[in-house]
């Protein structure tokens, strides 16, 4: 039992991370290649070798925490590689441990300059988020006093929590209010931030069998999904110089880049175009304009005119 802690730890997990890298980094490379960098990392080996059957049982475990599948060519030099190294970039949750820990390795290593390293804040509703997942895993209802800033008022809320998703660093839940009037309307998103006090109930419940969590967020641009919203296809035109951010982080899994010159780029995408999105628009600023919906188009223009007009007055 003290083996499989130890092999679940965080300094094991750190170990797990750089033979990730290492390999990633090098694309192939020998065992007695990776023998010596990993002698060469001190702090990790103490100058010891690594040997072939412990090496073997880390590649196995990896696999198990972070679907990376590190094979042997088996002939000529051995030397070992990602099979699909996508699976670094690619979506979905062990992808996003593996660069959390991936980022988390190389903040622990960087202690003597940790005065130069400036973080993001990250919301305290990250501490409810164990206790909603234990939850979830006994399909159990839940009661939160949750805070709504616009009416200034808490309310005590009974729910059936489906799934969590993070964006733009902050936790929500995705539940079914035991409330009959909003339980109509099915799951509703809740932050995590905004909960004041969270209890499990020893009630429990079964997610419908058709629901799934993917599908349920499927075109949304972040965590707003509006019914009143379907899936269209928006065409924006982007100025070169932000065309080449766009391109490197993509508004959208959906977007396309369909015509592209000195000038200008014009991306496509199929989304539901709701409040969120838009308000990404606007972020973007002057350099992107939205070509298509016409509905769309007419409504950012009409938020332009109104912004103008406010501004004006002085």
């Amino acid at each position: 039992m003290a083996n499989k802690q130890e092999e679940r730890g965080p300094d094991q997990m750190s170990k797990y991370v750089w033979l990730i890298e290492t390999i990633y980094r090098t694309k192939r490379i020998s065992y007695n290649d990776l023998n010596e960098r990993w002698k060469s990392e001190v702090d990790f080996s103490r100058g010891e070798d690594l040997p072939k059957r412990t090496l073997k049982r880390w590649l196995d475990v990896i696999e198990a925490l972070f679907g990376i599948d590190i094979k042997n060519e088996k002939c000529g030099d051995y030397r070992y590689y990602i099979d699909d190294d996508e699976n670094l970039t690619k979506k979905g949750l062990s992808s996003w441990l593996y660069s959390t820990f991936a980022v988390s390795n190389t903040l622990v290593g960087s202690k003597s300059i940790r005065d130069r390293i400036l973080l993001e804040y990250v919301p305290s509703g990250q501490e409810y988020l164990q206790t909603i997942i234990d939850a979830m895993k006994e399909n159990r209802e839940i009661h939160i006093t949750y805070y709504n800033p616009w009416e200034d008022e808490e309310f005590d809320l009974q729910l059936q929590p489906f799934c969590v998703r993070l964006f733009r660093q902050r936790w929500y839940v995705i539940a079914l209010n035991q409330y009959a009037w909003y339980k109509k309307y099915g799951p509703r998103i809740y932050s995590l931030e905004r909960i004041k006090a969270l209890q499990i109930k020893d009630v429990t419940f079964k997610i419908p069998k058709d629901w799934n969590a993917e599908e349920y967020f499927e075109g949304c641009f972040g965590v707003i999904r509006d019914h009143d919203y379907d899936k269209e296809l928006v065409k924006l035109k982007v100025t070169a110089g932000q065309a080449n951010y766009i391109r490197g982080l993509r508004l959208h899994k959906s977007q396309k880049e369909v015509e592209r010159n000195d000038e200008y780029s014009i991306f496509t995408m199929f989304i539901r175009p709701t409040f969120d999105f838009i308000q990404e628009l606007f972020w973007q600023g002057e350099d992107v304009e939205v070509l298509e919906p016409q509905w769309l188009r007419e409504e950012v223009a009409a938020k332009i005119e109104r912004m103008f007009n406010r501004y004006k007055k002085d």
